[in-house]
């Protein structure tokens, strides 16, 4: 099984480059999880990336994983790992964030609090195996997307797509009087993309009658805080649909939403795509 797959534009390219890192859900021999599978396929994102099948019909770039993120997170550093999944020390110096001490960082230790994937640390070895099998190579299909397109046109706007639980905040131990948005737009709090073409997404969205948030519960990770550099006009923008939009997440079966969601992220991707190219004329 390849890392990913990448469907490149039809017809005339535009400076929009997509990509999926969490909807895999091909889960290699070597996992060796201790969790029955039902419960490790609550952290995909499954079906994202037919959600957003229109990207290429209106010229953009999409990317997705095949491998599931409770596996590898390709939405981490390599640095956001957390030591007592190791059975002996890593190598080099690690920077563990607040997810990895959730069990949430770069290979997963939980699948929900206080439910260990594992029954066993793991080695140095297998982690590495992961990472250069299935991490970098997505990696590095995105970055040379990214570039192929930023020095093509002088710019890119990027969307690094993802879809949430309906318990999002309570996962996140956040206390929040707030409903769960259906779509949360992250771009770090204003630092990742510009704001016009965010404000876009969300007039889009919300012109659909659909519930917008930015940056709450979800501000972005590492790929839009690598790619979002709005000084270079290179923009990086995080969406989070709501899963039981068009799916059921225990069955992670498509529900009776999953096809007008389609078509409306279909009109969307179309409006996204017309503004891009009015910027690079």
């Amino acid at each position: 099984m390849a890392p990913f797959t990448l469907l490149r534009p039809q017809g005339a390219a535009v400076p929009l480059v997509c990509d999926s890192p969490h909807s895999g859900t091909f889960y290699p021999d070597d996992y060796a999880h201790a969790v029955p599978r039902e419960l490790l396929r609550r952290g995909e994102d499954t079906h994202v990336e037919a959600l957003w099948e229109a990207v290429p019909r209106h010229g953009g770039t999409l990317l997705h994983a095949h491998f599931p993120r409770t596996y590898i997170d390709a939405n981490r550093t390599l640095e956001d790992l957390d030591p007592d999944l190791l059975a002996e020390p890593w190598p080099e110096p690690l920077a563990p964030s607040e997810k990895s001490r959730l069990g949430y960082g770069l290979v997963w230790r939980n699948i929900r609090a206080g439910v260990p994937i594992y029954d066993r640390p793991l080695t140095v070895a297998e982690v590495r195996h992961r990472i250069d099998a299935w991490y970098l190579p997505y990696h590095a299909a995105l970055s040379e997307a990214i570039e192929e397109t930023a020095q093509r046109f002088g710019a890119v706007w990027h969307l690094n797509l993802h879809s949430m639980p309906n318990d999002a905040y309570q996962r996140l131990q956040i206390v929040s009087d707030r409903p769960l948005a259906d779509f949360v737009l992250g771009d770090r709090d204003g630092t990742t993309c510009e704001p016009a073409f965010v404000d876009l997404v969300d007039r889009e969205l919300r012109a659909r009658g659909y519930t917008v948030a930015r940056n709450d519960p979800y501000k972005g990770v590492q790929l839009i805080a690598r790619i979002g550099q709005p000084a270079r006009r290179r923009h990086s923008l995080q969406v989070e649909i709501r899963r039981p939009l068009y799916m059921d997440e225990a069955t992670r079966e498509r529900n009776e939403g999953f096809a007008l969601l389609q078509e409306d992220l279909t009109a969307v991707t179309r409006t996204l795509a017309a503004y891009v190219k009015d910027q690079v004329r």
